[in-house]
């Protein structure tokens, strides 16, 4: 009879350490995560938290022609921005995730809002470890098929 007292806290501890846990995330839903939280350091303009997330030979490719960033010139160009509390608020519309069969890389491609409207972003990402750090990063401004002969007319008008 006493042992039928320690079932229901056999029980609880089962609970907590299985069923409270849930399930272990996916790699792509590591990766979609992670993803959500670089952006996220981004618009808090948290620095540390932002730079963390990358390889330590990470591209920045940016929208501007001239903008190709290794991760010191990157973190040159941001600091001052975020210290002043300034960052960029990236928020995913929809996301694309692939994995290398060995499991050592990722590439995404992601549709976001930003203050430029909407823009995409894509990416490498490689596994150090047991974590995922972003490699290279590609921002694109979008610009309707429809629309590029005016937007060619429009950057030609602003060279002269």
């Amino acid at each position: 009879m006493k042992t039928l007292k320690f079932i229901p806290v056999l029980l609880m501890g089962l609970y907590f350490l299985t069923g409270f846990t849930g399930p272990k995330p996916t790699e792509k839903e590591t990766i979609d995560r992670l993803m959500d939280e670089w952006h996220s350091a981004a618009a808090q303009a948290n620095y540390a938290n932002y730079f963390a997330f990358m390889s330590d030979n990470f591209i920045y490719l940016g929208t501007d022609p001239g903008e190709r960033w290794d991760k010191d010139a990157f973190g040159r160009f941001c600091k001052p921005y975020f210290d002043k509390g300034k960052g960029w608020d990236f928020r995913k519309i929809e996301r694309h995730i692939e994995i290398s069969k060995d499991g050592k890389f990722a590439w995404f491609d992601e549709k976001i809002s930003t203050w430029m409207k909407d823009c995409r972003g894509s990416g490498v990402l490689m596994k150090v470890g047991k974590e995922w750090k972003i490699c290279q990063y590609n921002l694109a401004v979008l610009i309707e098929n429809d629309k590029i002969q005016d937007f060619i007319r429009l950057r030609e008008l602003i060279k002269e």
